[in-house]
């Protein structure tokens, strides 16, 4: 059967692909520890899933009106962004999506003309390339140095804008990496796009789950120029415990968002209103919950972070955001016999019952993503038996 140029061209998603085979072996009896899983290990709190039941208990399951989403949601957002953010948005510069990651596609999609050149620093977030080459884009990546802690220069960025850069497509807080910008780094990569023809599209989806001292900034803040060109992401899935619930949204500049919303109206017909309420009720309510969780990653992140960096062979950059580690295995590799971190990942699984997401999938080889979303006790039989797969152990 004869498929599409375009889907032929797509890589499966490297984390998913991860959760589904650790999936398959602990369903056939064995004992595996998953340090893959992109998502909190805690429940959606109770007083949203209680707004949820409630407004299906009243029926609200018909389609959403507009598909853009329900007033009261946009309005949610303008709230969690003025508070959160120091961003002050209109209800008509906001889309309630099906995820973050279908506000990025739509973006993307409404944006975009074959051809046309996104800038993706190293690492990014695994869906990133795929989804700017289906909207016929060509992603232009940047080898960010390990050691600024993953972060790319101003210097980096202005070599890699052409006459072709449509898109700077940024994730900060960083899903793999756990790292931020300062806040004067971020002003310094605005001031290179600030006289160029080029949008951002910012992914803050980790800006409340920043420690270690960090604070965070968003792009869209910067000021009036900055703000014109920026396409801010975010969601309920990090913050609130919220990722099988599918809802996220987007702000920005308002012609951008009128198109997402035209394809959003093709595509899904828009958020589920019951779920649209759900979010309505964590952007708008108690945010403790938020803070508690934010916490224990914190605590959670310093644990991991000193049981890697006692390992011989292995360095990591110091989470401070989100809730990933990025180790750099690298010279492990030869030791091992493997030859990079696909390699490294299906033995580790195989061998060691130990589920990581290899680095190769967010664009950096020498490398391997560990979740700290899980308890302190797991941490710990996991990076146990890591240690005891090495040789010499």
């Amino acid at each position: 059967m004869k498929l599409s140029k375009r889907v032929s061209l797509l890589e499966e998603s490297a984390t998913l692909a991860v959760a589904a085979k650790a999936g398959r072996m602990k369903a056939a009896g064995i004992d595996v520890v998953s340090l893959g899983a992109g998502e909190p290990d805690f429940d959606t709190p109770a007083h949203i899933k209680q707004v949820a039941k409630e407004a299906i208990d009243r029926g609200e399951t018909k389609y959403p009106n507009p598909a853009s989403g329900l007033l009261v949601t946009k309005q949610a957002v303008c709230t969690k962004y003025e508070r959160d953010n120091d961003v002050r948005y209109q209800l008509s510069q906001v889309i309630i999506t099906n995820g973050s990651k279908l506000a990025i596609n739509l973006a993307l999609h409404a944006v975009l003309d074959e051809g046309d050149e996104v800038i993706v620093p190293i690492p990014y977030w695994v869906s990133f390339p795929e989804m700017i080459k289906l909207a016929g884009g060509r992603p232009v990546f940047v080898q960010a140095d390990e050691q600024r802690n993953f972060r790319m220069t101003p210097k980096q960025l202005a070599d890699a804008l052409t006459a072709r850069t449509r898109v700077v497509l940024l994730n900060y807080p960083n899903n793999p990496g756990g790292f931020s910008y300062d806040p004067d780094e971020v002003r310094a990569l605005a001031d290179v796009v600030a006289d160029r023809n080029v949008l951002v599209f910012s992914d803050e989806m980790y800006d409340v789950l920043v420690y270690e001292g960090q604070q965070h900034l968003s792009f869209a803040a910067i000021g009036s120029r900055a703000f014109e060109q920026t396409v801010t992401f975010n969601g309920g899935s990090k913050a609130y415990a919220m990722t099988g619930w599918r809802t996220g949204y987007a702000a920005g500049p308002q012609p951008i968002i009128d198109a997402m919303a035209k394809l959003q109206s093709q595509a899904t017909s828009g958020v589920p209103v019951f779920i649209q309420l759900a979010l309505t009720a964590a952007l708008t309510g108690d945010q403790a919950c938020v803070g508690q969780m934010r916490d224990e990653f914190a605590r959670r992140g310093a644990h991991m972070h000193r049981r890697l960096l006692a390992i011989d062979g292995i360095t990591c950059v110091r989470p401070t955001s989100t809730f990933f580690a990025f180790p750099n295995v690298r010279r492990l590799f030869e030791p091992l016999g493997v030859r990079g971190s696909v390699e490294f990942a299906e033995r580790l699984l195989d061998q060691a019952h130990v589920a990581v997401v290899p680095g190769a999938a967010f664009g950096s080889d020498d490398h391997v993503r560990l979740s700290f979303a899980t308890s302190i006790a797991q941490i710990d039989l996991a990076l146990d038996r890591l240690a005891g797969f090495l040789p010499g152990a």
